[in-house]
């Protein structure tokens, strides 16, 4: 699995230091400003006045988060693996869980100067990977987990090539012989329809989406994953309100505007797999 989006990072990680600065924020990722340095603001920027990307982006956000609240309420211990975390903050922010982040060096030594395990209420551990040399499987066969285990990769896939989405499921697999798996996939047509503009920036910044299948959930499917939910990340913005409020729609268009929104932008979802 390589990794074009240690910049990139910054982006997700400035869209929800803005949002906690809200009066009622979607995320509350109150610590997301440690990581906004100089470095990280001045690649943030450009992507600042990006209303309804960034409106997806918290919504995927907000969406794994509710996912993973639903099962660290269960009663039985679960350990929440995340595959290319950047800088989430979600063992911070949950109740519950044995946490275990897994990124480039540079990501995890800075989440460790900027905000350190021994701050976390809950167990954590962090491992660094050099996706593109490192073998992800001999990292995960080190861990020790709980019989129940959710994997996260999110904001990872639309940047990887078939190929090496196969490769990092089997090794997940090949570790993890029952899973759960939440990840955010994008299908060729809201790429090519919804996403070019915040792409070229997304490009300036050091990621390249790869090429964009019709179907990406079919790709998990030949391997034996069964998909349990598909949340489009607008879909849910609609629902809780958060796209009129954030974008400042006036009620009349959006009426205009929801069979739109509806029909021609589910194709960016949070998606929720069970293998084994």
């Amino acid at each position: 699995m390589a990794n074009p989006v240690s910049n990139t990072a910054y982006y997700c990680c400035g869209v929800r230091m803005d949002d906690a600065r809200q009066p009622h924020p979607l995320c509350d990722d109150i610590y997301a400003e440690r990581f906004m340095d100089q470095r990280g603001l001045e690649i943030y920027q450009p992507f600042r006045n990006e209303t309804l990307p960034n409106i997806s982006n918290l919504c995927r956000c907000k969406i794994i988060d509710d996912h993973l609240r639903r099962e660290l309420k269960q009663q039985q211990p679960i350990s929440v693996i995340t595959i290319g975390a950047g800088f989430d903050t979600r063992p911070y922010r949950l109740d519950g869980g044995e946490w275990i982040e897994l990124d480039e060096a540079q990501i995890i030594d800075l989440k460790n100067e900027r905000l350190p395990v021994d701050e976390c209420s809950n167990s954590l551990q962090r491992i660094a990977v050099d996706f593109a040399h490192d073998s992800l499987g001999d990292k995960l066969a080190s861990l020790t987990t709980a019989d129940k285990v959710v994997v996260v990769i999110e904001g990872v896939f639309m940047y990887l090539e078939q190929e090496s989405i196969s490769d990092s499921l089997r090794q997940v697999q090949q570790r993890f012989p029952q899973h759960l798996l939440v990840c955010d996939l994008m299908d060729r047509e809201f790429f090519e329809k919804r996403a070019r503009a915040i792409h070229d920036k997304l490009v300036a910044a050091g990621g390249r989406f790869s090429q964009r299948p019709a179907n990406p959930a079919r790709l998990f499917q030949q391997h034996d994953y069964r998909q349990l939910e598909a949340i489009p990340m607008f879909q849910h913005a609609i629902e809780t309100g958060v796209l009129w409020q954030r974008a400042r729609i006036p009620g009349f268009a959006f009426r205009l505007l929801l069979n739109h929104f509806m029909k021609h932008l589910q194709g960016f979802a949070v998606h929720r797999f069970e293998y084994g």
